[in-house]
């Protein structure tokens, strides 16, 4: 009788998982599951399964890495919040032809969840339709959008100004222009999960992300105040935004912002 092969002390499958199974490892390792992930990243949880089974998920790499740093640095952790934030960096589906598949250019999303009373039921309104509440937002806006001014960004401010929202913001920019380097918390703490590198020789930066823990920075800037920021500014968020950077020794004055996303949400509990 032939003997078995062992296996090789290399760690087996684990060792081979793609990066899209390794970042969903992480949001099971958060307390997710894998039908959680899937509802996150708006796809069926079979195709989450398929990450480990047939290296499948290389289109949403970018979405779980932008989920697990949001997770890591202890920001919202309902699934609202996370699905918008991963629906502004799932890759568009391609048609047959090598096209862009309409489905997918969406740049801005806004979700909404069910009012429940204290037993955890939902709130009829006079229409006997359960009620809906804000719970968040987002926007992205590339070179081109940012050079119009960058409109579709309001209404993602007017929202966190309207219901007493909290909002970050992640910013893209040439990689040298940042005065601090991607090791010191001097400019964000966490920032080494909040840095993402890109080949084209810019970096992007997240902003009032963190939450909780020792050192973690600011929970969201007030939504009211990041608006009156933005009115100050003639209603241009790009420019409030490179404003406060070059106000906070965050980056060289002058630097062209290439890239910017901008997330709001409720913030648990009463709001003033």
């Amino acid at each position: 009788m032939t003997p078995r092969r062992r296996r090789s002390a290399g760690g087996g499958r684990r060792a081979q998982r793609n990066e899209a199974a390794r970042l969903t490892e992480q949001l099971l390792e958060a307390g997710f599951n894998k039908k959680q992930v899937g509802e996150i990243l708006g796809r069926n949880p079979s195709l989450v399964s398929q990450f480990f089974t047939k290296n499948k998920g290389a289109s949403m790499v970018d979405a779980l890495r932008a989920v697990v740093q949001e997770v890591q640095a202890g920001g919202p952790r309902d699934l609202a919040s996370l699905k918008a934030l991963a629906a502004a960096h799932v890759q568009p589906r391609l048609t047959k032809a090598g096209g862009r598949a309409r489905v997918r250019g969406r740049t801005r999303v806004r979700a909404e969840k069910t009012v429940t009373d204290r037993r955890g039921r939902p709130v009829l309104g006079p229409d006997g339709q359960p009620v809906k509440a804000w719970s968040s937002s987002l926007a992205k806006a590339g070179k081109q959008h940012i050079a119009s001014g960058a409109s579709r960004l309001v209404p993602v401010v007017e929202d966190a100004a309207r219901f007493g929202g909290k909002i970050a913001f992640t910013v893209r920019a040439r990689k040298g222009s940042f005065t601090h380097d991607a090791g010191r918390r001097a400019d964000s703490p966490g920032v080494r999960r909040n840095v993402v590198q890109r080949r084209d020789g810019t970096e992007e930066r997240a902003y009032a992300d963190n939450r909780g823990g020792p050192g973690s920075g600011e929970e969201g800037f007030d939504g009211r105040e990041f608006k009156a920021m933005v009115d100050a500014a003639g209603g241009d968020v790009t420019a409030a935004v490179q404003k406060w950077l070059v106000d906070n020794d965050r980056i060289t004055p002058g630097t062209p912002i290439v890239g910017l996303e901008i997330r709001a949400w409720m913030p648990d509990g009463p709001v003033s």
